[in-house]
């Protein structure tokens, strides 16, 4: 009989040989073959370049548990288009046999039995496995490996080293280039700072000096690699000081700045690039737009919006690449690119199963030597959980929902409101929860928590706002994330219409009351982007409630109804 690793390993690679990354031809000839690591990564000599991606691991360097979502609403001429597309919709989009390990690995569906069966994913020690492995059998000057952001910020560790743990470790994987996001959140001098120590580039091409109108940071590199020019232009999450504290990065200026993106296009073509990549922090739905608006890039690879797509996106000549989050995924694009041109490629998304990847031993090391001093706490019980926890999707998950709870008990509030962000880890069902577990939703430099009073008209209008920065029929109005967080409070939203009329039937749960826009109601909340916001963190609060409520029964939210 197979162990969990034997049988993964099996069925993992049986997918890898299809040369598609989907396992739906595959599944059935699992229990009859038994192969290995070597199987899960090998891959066939093609091309001259190898381009490995990450992005959005979000300070996880340990395996995770993430459920995908089972909601991602697309508006307008995206609808039903991938990543818009969940459960078994994708599963049957992809021809992906339920209950497989890609089933687990990119569907929501029946996440928490299959959890059980295919354990944890994701893990640097096991990246750094796969990075490893690549250089060696296509050489090191054949592969180029680039990070897309997001990797500094969201776990106890990295909120108490300001990201050094996770730029340590970065540091051993080197990976020729990164671009960011919530790396920013930690201010201007430590990330001057942190791109001191990288022994890699960070790029930022639309990134300016507010004083000088100028770039900030350099925009983009020329790497050589498998005998061709690689043109790499960086692309940071443009609207960073508008979704997070403008205050902590006074001096710069972020946008999608796509006219920008043109000339560095053309300036490296000039150069003699051979291969543009954008290493973009966009999302997806910006950078589809994108690619329509910018000739001449050859491969997007996409982050933000946290998606996992096992083919490529084509629009026009480019192709849009989408790598996942939380370390679950590696993008593999092996490429034939000569005279000037891509010629052709192969493309893998790599699952990075836990229990099948052995983990990298220099990286293993350097990864228990930065969690070391704070082993202890990062161990220690604060709860538990009946239910499955989870926070992604467009609306509110069970992890959202204890946090709203907390807010309710602890402020002594109506209206809890929570921010929709899309980092953060998964909880099985019958689970401690441990320190951890609870700073993988909520570690970040702005934790404070808040209570205040709100008008009805208020809190209509903040719905609207967030409504229309995830739901706007142009993607270059969308700011990534998903809707806030709600406790106390149930609202109809229709993600159809435009700002204003999106959000109706709004009522106080407890009473069942419609919002009055003229009342004021008792408001808590976390994570406000303004200056000077003073309460406790967040994880003391949500710690406070669980000492006094040690067992959570998550239920499914029922207070948002869609409609349209």
């Amino acid at each position: 009989m197979f162990s969990r690793r034997e049988f993964l390993t099996a069925t993992v690679a049986l997918g890898a040989l299809t040369g598609s990354g989907l396992s739906g031809r595959w599944s059935r000839a699992a229990a009859q073959q038994k192969l290995t690591e070597n199987d899960l990564l090998g891959a066939p000599d093609f091309g001259n370049l190898t381009l490995l991606h990450v992005t959005d691991i979000h300070a996880q360097l340990k395996p995770v548990y993430f459920r995908e979502p089972s909601v991602n609403i697309g508006i307008g001429a995206v609808a039903g288009l991938p990543p818009h597309v969940t459960g078994a919709d994708f599963l049957k989009l992809y021809g992906i046999e339920p209950g497989t390990p890609d089933a687990y690995a990119l569907t929501s569906e029946d996440f928490g039995a299959l959890a059980r069966q295919y354990g944890k994913m994701g893990g640097l020690d096991r990246i750094a496995t796969i990075v490893r492995r690549a250089r060696a059998e296509r050489g090191e000057d054949n592969v180029l490996l680039l990070d897309g952001g997001d990797t500094w910020q969201g776990s106890y560790t990295a909120n108490k080293t300001a990201g050094a743990d996770m730029i340590t470790a970065m540091n051993v994987l080197s990976p020729d280039a990164m671009t960011g996001h919530w790396e920013f959140t930690y201010g201007t001098d430590r990330v001057q700072e942190a791109i001191d120590s990288l022994a890699f580039p960070f790029l930022g091409s639309n990134i300016f000096d507010n004083e000088w109108d100028e770039p900030a940071f350099e925009a983009w590199k020329m790497i050589e690699r498998g005998g061709a020019k690689i043109a790499v232009i960086g692309q940071a999450f443009p609207y960073t000081p508008i979704a997070n504290p403008s205050w902590l990065i006074p001096g710069w200026s972020f946008g999608i700045r796509d006219e920008q993106i043109g000339l560095h296009v053309e300036a490296a073509r000039a150069e003699g690039a051979d291969l543009v990549v954008l290493l973009s922090h966009n999302g997806f739905d910006v950078d589809r737009k994108l690619a329509t608006r910018v000739a001449g890039i050859d491969i997007i690879l996409t982050g933000h919006t946290h998606d996992a797509l096992p083919e490529p996106v084509k629009i026009g000549n480019t192709l849009l690449i989408a790598s996942g989050s939380n370390g679950k995924f590696l993008s593999r694009l092996d490429l034939d690119v000569s005279n000037g041109r891509l010629n052709d490629f192969r493309y893998r998304l790599i699952p990075v199963f836990s229990d099948v990847i052995a983990p990298d031993a220099e990286m293993a090391a350097v990864i228990d030597e930065v969690r070391a001093p704070y082993a202890d706490e990062l161990q220690r019980v604060i709860g538990r959980t009946e239910g499955l926890l989870y926070r992604r999707g467009n609306f509110n998950g069970t992890w959202d929902d204890v946090i709203c709870e907390a807010l309710l008990a602890e402020q002594d509030a109506e209206i809890a409101l929570s921010p929709g962000f899309r980092w953060g880890t998964s909880l099985p069902a019958d689970s401690d929860i441990t320190v951890e577990d609870l700073h993988t939703v909520c570690a970040m430099t702005y934790p404070a928590v808040y209570r205040n009073t709100m008008s009805g008209e208020m809190l209509k209008t903040v719905l609207e706002d967030v409504a229309d920065n995830l739901f706007n029929a142009d993607p270059y109005y969308q700011q990534g994330g998903d809707m806030v967080r709600v406790g106390g409070l149930a609202y109809a939203i229709d993600p159809t219409k435009t700002i204003g009329s999106r959000i109706t039937d709004m009522t106080v749960l407890k009473t069942k009351a419609p919002i009055e826009a003229g009342r004021d109601y008792v408001v808590t909340g976390w994570a406000s982007v303004n200056e000077g916001t003073e309460g406790p963190a967040i994880w003391d609060v949500v710690e406070s409630y669980l000492a006094k409520n040690p067992t959570v029964s998550p239920e499914e939210n029922r207070s948002v109804t869609v409609k349209g």
